[in-house]
Parts: C-alpha cells; structure tokens; sequence
C-alpha cells in the first residue's frame, strides 16, 4: 500500500470517526449553521426563543381564564391551532378574522367595543406581532442581518401598554375584555401573567441595550408610563 492511499485512508477513517461522534451525541452535534452566524446572531436568537416561548405560555394562560373568547374563533379552532397561528413557521401575519390587523392595530382591537370576534386571539396578535416586528418578522438571525435597537426598545414601551390594557380596558358595564390578574376569595392575588410581561419586557430592554452597546448608538428614550395608552412605531 502506498504512503497516500494510506493518507487518504486514514483522512476518511477520521471523518468517518468524527460524523459517528455528532451523530451519537446530539447534545455536542456540530451545526453547521453556526458558522454563519455571530455572537451576537446567538444571542439574538436566544432572546427571540425565550420570548416567544414566554408568549405561548400567556397565550395559553389568557385561554385558561378566558374559555368564552374561543368560542367566539371558527368552528373546531383549538389552543394549540392558535398557537400553531401565531408561533409557527412560516409566521402568519394575515388574519381574515382581524381584518388583516396585526401587532400594534390587532392591540388595539382587541379593546374594541364593537369587536364580536375572539379578543384573546386579537390580544395575542398584537403582543406576538409587536416581538415578531421587534426581530424584523425573522424567527433567526444570521451574519449581517440587520436589527434596529430602536425598534426593539419600542417594542419593551408597547408590551407596558399591552400589559396595561390587559388590565384596566373594560365595557361600558365595568366588565374587563380579558380578564388575567386575580384576587381569590382568601385575598390570595395572582399576578403571573403581570410576572409574565416582566420577563418578556425585561428581555426586550436587555437586548436593546445589548445591540445599541455592539453597534455604538444611543437608545432615544421616551417618557412613557406604564398608564401609558400610546404605542410607539415600530
């Protein structure tokens, strides 16, 4: 045998040897779209995942205690069909039920009194499409892909208002549109989902500040309360 085949030999047994390693040990798998990406791009990506699994869990949570609001959604619609809608990929930003509103309108219209339609589903919308527009409608990020620190800090001002409504918009008759936040006969007060908003609206603010910091820019920060009924452009 000749010193390059021997070469060539042992080249391809230690390919062979390193494909059997990632394929034994998904955890250690080398991914080759990792190349393509910076720190940065990983970090984004991380934030992008947390927030969106955080707005599932208040999606899924809203349904809970608003059962009522399903029922109002096209026949045979469930929880997971709404999430599937809302979360899944390729992302969906139409909907026919909202007359095509989407993050900040779909807001908006979830606290419409003359909405018939599911207000949990248009609350919902606003606050996935509000983070989905915060990330450039991108559900990963790679080597120069842009993002806008601005519009991710918009997005953290938004989410106040969001959180805000959730809990103050209520009809002419006193009742809230959705209801969350609770107080138990023992004066026990269930404030998940506002613990919920705090995680989201904290990992927006992070992250801003992390892309501003990396890119050398200033944040022009708003005086913008949390009784706030304004959104800011995104």
């Amino acid at each position: 045998m000749s010193k390059h085949t021997c070469i060539n030999n042992l080249i391809l047994l230690t390919l062979i040897t390193f494909l059997a390693a990632c394929s034994s040990n998904t955890k250690q798998a080398f991914n080759i779209k990792s190349l393509a990406k910076s720190e940065l791009d990983m970090v984004i990506d991380e934030h992008l995942t947390q927030t969106s699994s955080q707005a599932q869990t208040l999606l899924i949570k809203l349904y809970k205690r608003n059962p009522r609001e399903l029922k109002k959604a096209p026949a045979n619609t469930t929880v997971q069909i709404r999430i599937k809608q809302l979360f899944g990929s390729p992302r969906q930003i139409q909907f026919n039920e909202l007359n095509d509103k989407y993050a900040n309108s779909a807001l908006i219209e979830a606290f419409n009194p003359n909405f018939k339609g599911d207000r949990v589903f248009a609350y919902m919308a606003g606050v996935a499409g509000i983070l989905h527009t915060s990330y450039n409608f991108q559900d990963e990020f790679f080597m120069l892909d842009p993002i806008n620190e601005q519009r991710v800090y918009n997005s953290a001002r938004n989410l106040e208002t969001a959180s805000w409504l959730l809990n103050n918009s209520s009809s002419e008759r006193g009742e809230l549109y959705i209801l969350s936040n609770s107080y138990s006969p023992a004066g026990v007060i269930n404030l998940s989902y506002e613990r919920l908003f705090g995680k989201i609206i904290a990992s927006q603010d992070i992250l801003a500040n992390i892309i501003a910091n990396r890119n050398n820019r200033t944040i022009s920060k708003v005086l913008h309360g949390f009784a706030s009924t304004t959104l800011l452009p995104l």
